[in-house]
C-alpha cells in the first residue's frame, strides 16, 4: 500500500510497486504449487460394529501425515443424527500421528453408512485452502437402546434395581419349586418350615422354594402407523423396542425363555428360546424393523400366534391403544386368554398430560380440557372393558414403559398364573 501511494508522486515508486506485485504473485503461485503437491492425510475411522440408538458413542479419527500440515476434518456422518466436535481443526507435525474423537448420537435404527471424510488443507504459507474427499465407507448396526440392559445388569448385581422403579416382589424362598433344605433364619414364614426334618435334626429346618423356570413369554409387537407417535428424539416403537429388550433379559435372568412376533407390518417371527444368546437374536430381528402405515390388527395377530405358539406363555402386546380397538381387541383377547396370559401395555402421549397441566384461561382452552377429560375417560373405560375380560392392563407414559412391564411380569410369575 505504501509503494500503491509513493507512485502517485514517484515513477520510481511506480516501478517498485510493479515488481513487489510481481513478486508477490510469485509467492502466491508457488504456495499454490505447494498445496496441491501436497500429499493427502491417512485417514482411518474407528467406530463399534453396532451403535445404541439414542446414546452418544464416540467415534475416532486417526490423521497421519508427512509434512507438517493445517487441515479442517468433517466426516461424512449418516443422517438423521446428532454429533458434537465436528468440524476439527488441527495442526500435524512433520511425521506425526493424531488421534481425534467426536460424538455421534444416531437418530434411526437400520443400517447406517458411512461414506467418507471431508478435508480442507491449507497451504504451508495459508495464502490457499483446497477441499478433498476420501472415500472411506463403513456400515454401521444400530440397534435399539441395548444400554439399558448393562445398566440393568450392573443394578441387578449390586441389589439397586429399585433406582429404575423395579420394584422387590417376595423374598426369596416363597416360589414354586423346591431348591433345597437348609437351616432356619429370621424372617422365614412358619410355613417354609418342615418340621419332621427339624424334629429329626432337633433345629428348624427351612425349605427353599425357587420361581418356576423355563416358562414363555412372547412379546406381540404392534407395527401399525399409530406407534410412529413422538413425544422426543424416539417414537413410541422405538420405546416399545427398548422395553421388550430389557424386559427379555430379565426374563432370561429367570430361567424364562423370551420370544417375539410382529403385526400389522413386516412379520417376524421368534419362537421362545432359553439362553443369553437370545438377546442378540432380538436385536438382529428387530434392529431394522420400522413402523408401517397400515392400521392394527389385533384379531389378524391372535390367529397368527395360535398357529405358531402352542404351549401356555405369558403373552405381552405391546401398542398405543384408543378406545374405537375395543370391539377387535376384544375379540382377540378372548382367543388369546383360552391359552395364554395376556398382558396390554399402551403407551399414552406425554402431551396429554402437559394439556391437562395447563391453567384454563380462555374459553377455547376450557374447551380442549373438557375435551380431553372425556377422551381419558374414555380411554380408562376401555381398560377397565379389558380388565374385565381378564387381561392384564398398563396405560403408561413412555419412559415409564420398562420398569412397569418388570414388575407386572416378576408379579405375574409370583402369583402363579402361569
Amino acid at each position: 500500500m505504501l509503494l500503491a501511494v509513493g507512485s502517485l508522486f514517484s515513477p520510481v515508486m511506480q516501478i517498485l510497486w510493479q515488481v513487489f506485485g510481481l513478486f508477490i504473485i510469485f509467492l502466491a503461485l508457488l504456495d499454490w504449487i505447494s498445496l496441491y503437491r501436497l500429499p493427502t492425510p491417512t485417514l482411518e475411522r474407528k467406530l463399534a460394529h453396532s451403535l445404541p440408538l439414542g446414546i452418544w458413542s464416540p467415534v475416532k479419527l486417526s490423521i497421519s501425515t508427512i509434512p507438517p500440515l493445517k487441515l479442517e476434518i468433517f466426516d461424512d456422518y449418516p443422517t438423521p443424527a446428532v454429533v458434537q466436535d465436528q468440524p476439527y481443526q488441527v495442526f500435524l507435525p512433520a511425521t506425526k500421528k493424531l488421534q481425534i474423537q467426536y460424538l455421534f448420537q444416531p437418530q434411526l435404527r437400520g443400517n447406517m453408512l458411512f461414506p467418507g471424510i471431508h478435508l480442507r488443507l491449507y497451504s504451508p504459507w495459508r495464502l490457499w485452502s483446497q477441499r478433498r474427499y476420501q472415500h472411506l465407507p463403513q456400515t454401521v448396526r444400530i440397534y435399539p437402546n441395548f444400554a439399558a440392559i448393562r445398566k440393568y445388569m450392573k443394578l441387578a448385581m449390586e441389589n439397586r434395581l429399585g433406582q429404575l422403579g423395579i420394584r422387590k416382589q417376595q423374598r426369596r424362598g416363597e416360589g414354586m419349586e423346591f431348591h433345597q433344605m437348609r437351616e432356619y433364619r429370621e424372617g422365614d414364614s412358619m410355613r417354609q418350615i418342615d418340621w419332621k426334618t427339624s424334629v429329626r435334626q432337633r433345629k428348624l429346618i427351612s425349605r427353599e422354594y425357587t420361581d418356576e423356570r423355563e416358562q414363555q413369554v412372547i412379546f406381540l409387537l404392534d407395527c401399525s402407523q399409530r406407534m410412529r407417535a413422538k413425544d422426543d428424539h424416539l417414537s413410541h416403537f422405538d420405546h416399545c423396542l427398548n422395553a421388550l429388550l430389557l424386559v427379555a433379559y430379565a426374563a432370561l435372568r429367570q430361567g424364562d425363555a423370551p420370544g417375539l412376533l410382529t403385526f400389522s407390518g413386516a412379520t417376524r417371527w421368534l419362537p421362545p428360546r432359553p439362553g443369553q444368546d437370545t438377546i442378540n437374536h432380538l436385536l438382529n430381528q428387530l434392529y431394522d424393523l420400522q413402523p408401517s402405515t397400515n392400521s392394527g390388527d389385533y384379531l389378524q395377530a391372535a390367529q397368527s400366534l395360535l398357529q405358531r405358539q402352542k404351549k401356555r406363555a405369558l403373552v405381552i402386546i405391546l401398542t398405543n391403544l384408543r378406545d374405537e380397538d375395543n370391539p377387535t381387541l376384544l375379540t382377540a383377547l378372548g382367543l388369546l386368554r383360552k391359552k395364554h396370559v395376556v398382558l396390554i401395555a399402551s403407551l399414552r402421549e406425554q402431551i396429554l398430560e402437559a394439556t391437562q397441566e395447563k391453567p384454563i384461561s380462555s374459553f377455547q382452552s376450557a374447551l380442549r380440557y373438557a375435551a380431553l377429560e372425556e377422551y381419558l375417560l374414555r380411554r380408562r373405560q376401555a381398560h377397565q372393558a379389558l380388565n374385565a375380560q381378564g387381561a392384564l392392563s398398563i396405560d403408561v407414559l413412555p419412559e415409564q414403559l420398562p420398569a412397569a412391564l418388570i414388575n407386572h411380569y416378576l408379579e405375574i410369575k409370583r402369583s402363579q398364573r402361569l
